[in-house]
């Protein structure tokens, strides 16, 4: 089989390679049909970023089971998404199902060869079923809806509320859709790219340029005094201060974004944020836990009628193309969004 591999730093190659093994006595063979290129898998590809080497990345993942367990609750032909944290079940956070917080883990695309090849071995824990009619493209994208779904389930929105998001990158673009679904209205998307800016803008969305107007003023103007509900989703200090400050009395702030760099505050920012009563949120992951009625199920319920990520897809490619557009994105020589490998190019 193809399997796209990081052979050292900045090295990728596509490899001939044979089938997983069970990973487990309950793992299933899955053949992707398709993955995500998530934005820590350009540091991790070209920065040192890796555990190990070589490694096959890729952790946003679709496919279909090819050969279930003996005993799975899946059929052969079945679409699956594949939720990449392989809990250690001893750890006591675990005991209540919060195991993206666990310390002892196992990931797929990281810490283990992922889905950036064409079958993977996966448990039955991993499998969660994808509705009739989604895309495997699309579902393969559950990963990073489930985390902005979990980001914006932290604070207390009733509809009708204002919200603005600092960035609108993938994981940005389905906040704001997850908070326009609650109800808020209006939502306010700030990001620096045009393209981005624009297909949040053809959402319905209303749009801020950050380089060009101070967006802690237009968002102040637009809400009437700031937002109730503000989520980063950069991971910048500079974006991590404007969410604070594009906060209104009361509001709440989510930090979504894994911050690069110092975050420091000055006196009159901090006192600013006090004087207003702010709440803040921090968030991490997702949760497939309570089974049935998680996070990823509630995700790819949300992909046959409520969420639109077809607008997000910037790329959809094969495995052979992944080592030049990889290496593009990583030295920016080409406008990408969401990049999909998929099993059809």
């Amino acid at each position: 089989m193809k399997a796209l591999t990081l052979i050292a730093n900045g090295q990728l190659e596509v490899l001939n390679s044979s089938s997983p093994e069970p990973l487990t006595p309950d793992s299933s063979l899955v053949r992707i049909r398709a993955a995500g290129v998530c934005g820590s898998d350009i540091p991790r590809g070209f920065q040192s970023g890796a555990y190990q080497y070589p490694l096959v990345m890729g952790h946003e993942l679709s496919g279909i089971v090819e050969e279930p367990a003996p005993g799975s609750a899946y059929s052969a032909g079945d679409l699956v998404a594949i939720f990449p944290l392989l809990p250690d079940m001893s750890e006591s956070i675990n005991q209540i199902g919060e195991y993206a917080l666990s310390k002892n883990y196992d990931y797929f695309g990281s810490r283990r060869d992922g889905g950036f090849q064409e079958y993977l071995s996966v448990p039955e824990f991993n499998l969660i079923p994808v509705p009739q009619g989604v895309d495997p493209a699309h579902a393969s994208m559950t990963e990073p809806c489930a985390v902005a779904y979990h980001a914006v389930d932290k604070p207390d929105i009733s509809p009708g509320m204002s919200a603005a998001v600092i960035g609108g990158g993938p994981i940005g673009n389905m906040a704001a859709q997850w908070l326009r679904i609650r109800g808020c209205r209006p939502v306010i998307v700030s990001e620096p790219d045009e393209q981005k800016r624009d297909i949040a803008e053809n959402m319905g969305f209303s749009v801020i340029d950050p380089i060009t107007k101070n967006p802690v003023e237009v968002i102040q103007e637009l809400t009437g005094g700031g937002a109730d509900v503000v989520v980063e989703a950069c991971g910048l200090p500079l974006t991590f201060r404007q969410a604070l400050g594009s906060t209104g009395l009361f509001g709440q702030v989510v930090f979504m974004g894994n911050i690069h760099g110092d975050f420091t505050l000055s006196e009159p920012e901090f006192s600013a944020m006090l004087r207003r009563e702010i709440t803040i949120h921090t968030t991490w992951n997702s949760k497939v836990a309570p089974r049935g009625r998680d996070e990823w199920t509630r995700v790819l319920a949300a992909m046959q009628n409520e969420l639109d990520l077809e607008p997000l897809i910037s790329h959809r490619i094969g495995l052979d193309e992944g080592p030049e557009l990889l290496e593009s994105m990583f030295k920016r020589t080409l406008w990408y969004n969401k990049v999909i490998f998929t099993d059809d190019k």
